[in-house]
């Protein structure tokens, strides 16, 4: 895949996120929800945001793994969270994760609170979609 990532001047500085990105590729991968469930089918990391941010998000690059991609292949993730100040609040800590996870190529990105999650111990939730050679 061939990402450009346009984050223009006059909006306010892309920080863990990039405004835009034109992707080009032959192949899109839609990525489904992924919370911080085991292979059990059990939510792991108990009440800890961090932890359960970095369940989600490895089990979002799995899915793109067995797809064929790779975390610089995101184009498009969304965030979703059952308390967003909670999420700002540890927003340090959760960009480490990613940086550690995914790399700096960061995709357009959103997040968003919901009153709660498909599973009721989850407190984040990932989605996207990716874009392939």
């Amino acid at each position: 895949m061939s990402a450009e990532r346009i984050d223009p001047a006059e909006l306010s500085p892309a920080a863990g996120f990039s405004h835009a990105v034109v992707a080009t590729g032959s192949r899109l991968v839609f990525l489904a929800g992924q919370t911080a469930l085991d292979g059990d089918g059990r939510v792991v990391g108990g009440a800890s945001l961090t932890a359960q941010f970095e369940r989600a998000l490895s089990n979002l690059l799995a899915a793109l793994a067995a797809a064929g991609g790779a975390p610089g292949d995101l184009a498009r993730v969304t965030v979703y969270a059952t308390d967003v100040a909670a999420y700002r609040a540890h927003a340090p800590e959760l960009g480490r994760i990613w940086r550690r996870l995914a790399g700096r190529d960061y995709p357009a990105m959103a997040v968003v609170q919901v009153v709660r999650l498909w599973d009721e111990a989850a407190l984040v939730e990932l989605d996207g979609f990716a874009v392939l050679p």
